[in-house]
Formats: C-alpha cells, structure tokens, sequence
C-alpha cells in the first residue's frame, strides 16, 4: 500500500514536473526553470502524482546543493 500523500508544499513555481508513463512504471523529471537542471526518478503507478513528485522535488534538491558544495 502506498504511503499517505503529501501536502503540495514542496512545489514552487520555478520547478516543473513532467510525468510519462510504462505499463505500470512512471517517469518523473522535476526540472528547475531557473538552471535548466533536471532529477528524474521512476515509480510506480501506484503511487499518488503528489508523492513521486515530491521525491523528484527532493532529488532535483539534493543535486543543486551537491553542485554548489562542489
């Protein structure tokens, strides 16, 4: 059973996301409009749009910090 949905807090205005399906599996690409910098994740379908996106959200995060700590 999935997990409880977030709330939409973690989205901004300045990320999209970008959902494409495969059978049972989802693509999801968060790409922020600012950088251009994409983090894209696969799930299931199973799973609420909310959550996939905010674990992409959270990836697209982790990578912008690791880039500026580089």
């Amino acid at each position: 059973m999935p997990p409880s949905p977030p709330t939409d807090s973690h989205l901004s205005k300045d990320i999209a996301i970008e959902f494409i399906a495969y059978g049972k599996a989802v693509k999801v690409t968060a790409i922020n409009l600012q950088t251009g910098q994409e983090a894209s994740i696969v799930g299931s379908t199973a799973y609420s749009k909310n959550y996939l996106s905010q674990l992409a959200v959270k990836k697209l995060n982790f990578l912008m910090n690791q880039a500026k700590n580089n």
